[in-house]
């Protein structure tokens, strides 16, 4: 098969792109014939030598999915040859990744495609929109009514959150960057967009939350506590999904003076059962068009590498290259 690796970490000229056997399904696996992958932020990370779990080598990249069962290992239950299946949580804690043409996936980890929807949605929506739905109704326990503040409103995950927020009847007020990405948050539903590069971030939120907001999703790699525990309103929770080195002031008195709770995650610790109550709701969603993903551009697998390198200048140079996930096919 044809498969998008590395035989060490380094920069995206470290991934290859050619022949790799053929990986057989073991118990309780399917093998998946891909019909479509997409990037996030963490596959570079690991790609560019984080050091979070040893690495099998060769290593296929990618943590994302959208195919067709090709194959169905002893012990599996539910799939069979054919059926249509989307998946994450893949080439994370050592298990092998999804830019293959073939991938073998524990059941566990894969979900059914709804009728009529596409592998590139599915394959866009699956990190970022699991990672979504257990910080809001996980760890936020957003409520019809609530108002969540929602840091990046079209980016990968931020897109995800204004959506699913909306979909369970919270108000929504997100930030994003110049006219055209204001106007793209707002169409994704979001209730109120503050653009960040223009006027005073803090004074816009008090006059559209004035009593503070029930939820603070913060995406930035350097929170500012300060203005995120200002902003709560009583009993206010506060996400974190990025950071890793921040090590930034915390204000302790306002913090529990107000009855705040801070709430850290990362998506692939959350068990299977978490994972596959995540998909059943996203695909509900699909399938009445309260949640589309946001998309880029579609790239073949071949060109990985410069995959990575779009999402390596988008997500830690800051250049706002993108407008949304990429996509690839093989």
């Amino acid at each position: 098969m044809k498969a998008a690796y590395i035989e060490q970490t380094g920069t995206p000229d470290v991934i290859q792109f050619g022949e790799l056997p053929d990986p057989q399904p073991g118990p309780g696996q399917v093998l998946v014939r891909t019909g479509a992958v997409s990037v996030n932020p963490i596959d570079t990370y690991i790609r560019g030598g984080a050091n979070y779990w040893d690495l099998p080598m060769p290593f296929v990249i990618g943590c994302d999915i959208a195919g067709t069962v090709a194959e169905v290992g002893a012990d599996v239950k539910g799939l069979s040859v054919g059926d249509r299946v989307w998946g994450s949580n893949q080439g994370l804690v050592g298990r092998q990744g999804t830019f293959s043409e073939l991938c073998a996936i524990d059941a566990k980890w894969l979900y059914p495609t709804p009728e009529g929807i596409s592998d590139e949605t599915v394959a866009a929506i699956a990190l970022v929109g699991i990672t979504a739905h257990l910080g809001i109704m996980q760890e936020a326990a957003l409520k019809p009514g609530q108002t969540i503040f929602v840091r990046g409103g079209t980016g990968g995950v931020g897109s995800m959150v204004v959506q699913m927020a909306k979909a369970i009847d919270a108000k929504v007020i997100a930030t994003a960057g110049g006219p055209e990405k204001v106007e793209h948050c707002k169409a994704l539903g979001a209730d109120h967009v503050v653009d960040y590069t223009r006027g005073d971030l803090r004074e816009q939120l008090l006059a559209l939350a004035p009593n503070g907001v029930d939820v603070f999703w913060e995406t930035l790699r350097e929170p500012d506590f300060d203005f995120a525990v200002e902003m709560l309103a009583e009993r206010g929770r506060m996400i974190l999904m990025a950071g890793r080195d921040a090590r930034p002031e915390f204000p302790v008195g306002p913090f529990y003076v107000k009855g705040c709770s801070l709430h850290g995650f990362v998506m692939f610790k959350a068990s299977a059962e978490a994972q596959r109550n995540c998909a059943s709701d996203i695909n509900h969603w699909l399938t009445n068009g309260k949640l589309k993903p946001v998309i880029d551009r579609c790239l073949p697998l071949s060109q990985a590498a410069e995959a990575h390198r779009l999402q390596e200048a988008h997500t830690l140079s800051k250049q706002s290259c993108l407008k949304g996930k990429l996509v690839l096919k093989p």
